[in-house]
């Protein structure tokens, strides 16, 4: 499912990185729900005598955009549109246009998986069109026809309905959770063609320098070919010399293709055609192929001649191996800081009749029932038995009170969405959100309230901010998105810094936690940071100052130093965050912590050795 051959048509759309510009590739791409009736025309003619009540259709629903039709059965599968064993839909019906980045929506149909799983239908609950409602509402911000939800309850409604509920279900299973034949799945990872338009492979792109990674570069020009050296100045680069009439050559093609991919943006490696590319060959002396010619920060380091796969790999990871030496923090043995840590979030439910209670007349309205309920059936039963209720509405809803509620009653709202975001699906529909609209908005009223925010208002929207971080994709956008960063590190520091109320200083320490996490993590995937080194050494100085005043709380202390860690951990050497520790003896203020408390022992010792 994480084909990105879905794209009908892309662009590039630029947003900001920590490493400058970083280009994105955005789709814009139709989406269609195809509708199917699973009873073949039966349902229309016989429900009336056998229900009590008519209906048209027993309703399987699909989504297509970008040549692919996904549908939830045996779990989240795809297939050419109208492949299916369903045979052709009985109505498509246009939803809209979605210009989501590619990965975003690949990421997010990822993280469906965990809730539709093939143990997980149920024809009457959790079926094809909850699924499609979901992944509908993310795409284009509206869910499906009601007529087509609600008919399930339609048929429950019914005292045969009830009667029939589990033959019935264990009847079409074997309908709706059939295999899809293995010639009407897409292939993985290809460029496909659709309504007449191309589609193309996409790869990694370099925000530093603008050229796509994880490729191989195929250059007939010397201009082109000087121009990708130049790119490689700081890092290394390879150069193949091969021919159209060199079988040798072509033996080797597939593991200098692998070899691109493993080595991302981290080297570029070139392949030159002589048989196309004469003055090439002429300016660099080519005798023979394949002859293959390494560089290492702009200067030539190794020439070789033959068809050695063995030898080409071992050449090519040993250049980058000294191009990018290892971080002396991955020698050290570190249970705690080198693992991969969960996001701290707050998942308990208050008694929810109290808290709407304190909305007063608000608390009355659409929005805030189907969030109750949502809040609930996900409580009781799990997110399976959950369908989403109409995120859009709900949004609106919270904006709304955002604009017009007082300080001090804007809590019980901010309380109820913080309960629904640690379903990811929640999560990862603020992340569809044209600028994170709602998340931006409660970020910037609790922090232009400054030292006059309620104290209930600041604790709930730091709990709230530390759910949001059950999406992947939400997570991204507030770490790499500079102005909801900006407000995200406001709220955080501000936060730590309150002297007031050791839980807002606990919260805070979790948000921080979880933002240094997040950031982490790319570190272990040896990938580019998210937060900008300059907002890390403005979160970790406040977690010092933090970590030095602190003396109540043992949950605070633990979570201002995994933060103060994880930071730490691969930081670059010789990078604004480890002068900042050296110049303020970060090691000495984490070393002072060892009285505090024996069960954080382990964890002060691991920090003061990535601080060493």
């Amino acid at each position: 499912l994480d084909s990105k051959s879905l794209l009908q048509e892309t662009h590039l759309s630029k947003h900001p990185s920590s490493a400058g510009t970083k280009v994105c590739l955005i789709t814009s791409m139709d989406v269609e729900l195809y509708v199917y009736d699973l009873s073949q025309g039966l349902a229309r003619q016989m429900s009336l005598s056998f229900l009590g009540t008519h209906i048209d259709a027993v309703y399987h629903t699909a989504l297509v955009f970008g040549g692919i039709e996904y549908f939830f059965g045996a779990g989240i599968q795809q297939t050419y549109p109208g492949a299916t064993h369903h045979g052709r839909p009985m109505e498509i019906i246009p939803l809209g246009r979605t210009d989501l980045p590619v990965d975003t929506v690949l990421e997010y149909l990822d993280s469906l998986k965990q809730i539709y799983t093939i143990e997980s239908y149920d024809l009457f609950t959790h079926n094809c069109n909850n699924f499609t409602n979901d992944f509908a509402m993310f795409l284009l911000g509206k869910g499906i026809p009601d007529r087509i939800t609600s008919l399930p309850q339609t048929v429950l409604n019914t005292p045969f309905g009830q009667m029939l509920k589990p033959q019935l279900d264990s009847a079409m299973r074997g309908i709706t959770q059939a295999p899809v034949a293995p010639t009407a799945i897409p292939p993985q990872h290809q460029p496909t063609s659709v309504n007449g338009h191309s589609n193309m492979r996409i790869g990694q792109v370099n925000g530093a320098s603008g050229l796509t990674t994880g490729q191989v570069h195929q250059v007939t020009s010397l201009k082109k070919l000087e121009t990708l050296l130049v790119s490689a100045r700081n890092s290394c680069a390879v150069i193949f010399f091969t021919s159209a009439t060199c079988p040798p050559c072509k033996m080797v093609y597939p593991a200098y293709d692998e070899l691109a991919a493993e080595a991302g943006d981290k080297a570029v490696l070139i392949k030159v055609d002589l048989s196309e590319a004469y003055e090439i060959g002429s300016q660099y002396q080519v005798r023979a192929t394949p002859t293959f010619m390494s560089y290492l920060r702009g200067e030539k380091e190794n020439e070789w001649v033959g068809a050695s796969e063995g030898q080409l790999r071992g050449n090519v990871r040993m250049l980058i191996q000294m191009a990018h030496p290892p971080h002396p923090h991955n020698n050290l043995r570190l249970r705690i800081l080198q693992r991969r840590h969960k996001p701290v979030t707050y998942s308990k439910i208050p008694p929810l009749e109290k808290l709407i209670a304190k909305m007063g007349a608000r608390g009355s309205g659409p929005a805030v029932s189907a969030l109750k309920d949502f809040i609930c059936t996900r409580g009781a039963s799990g997110a399976s038995s959950a369908p989403l209720p109409s995120l859009p509405t709900i949004t609106a809803f919270m904006v709304q009170s955002i604009e017009t509620v007082a300080p001090g009653s804007l809590f019980p709202d901010i309380d109820l969405l913080r309960c629904a975001l640690v379903d990811q699906r929640v999560s990862g529909y603020l992340a569809s959100e044209h600028s994170n609209s709602t998340v931006s908005k409660i970020f910037t009223k609790t922090n232009m309230l400054s030292e006059a925010c309620p104290y209930s208002l600041r604790i709930v929207t730091l709990q709230l901010a530390c759910n949001l971080f059950t999406s992947p994709i939400l997570a991204t956008q507030l770490l790499q998105d500079g102005e909801l960063c900006t407000k995200l590190l406001q709220l955080v520091t501000s936060s730590l810094l309150d002297t007031a109320h050791p839980p807002v200083r606990v919260a805070a320490a979790s948000l921080a936690f979880n933002i240094a996490a997040f950031n982490h993590l790319r570190r272990l995937e040896e990938r580019e940071d998210l937060l900008k080194e300059s907002a890390q050494v403005e979160l970790i100085a406040c977690l010092l100052e933090t970590l030095t005043n602190e003396n109540e709380s043992k949950d605070c202390v633990r979570g201002l130093l995994t933060a103060i860690g994880l930071l730490a951990y691969g930081a670059p050497r010789q990078g604004e965050l480890v002068e900042l520790c050296n110049a303020l003896d970060a090691k000495g203020t984490v070393k002072a912590e060892k009285s505090f408390s024996d069960d954080l022992k382990d964890l002060i010792l691991e920090v003061e050795q990535v601080l060493a």
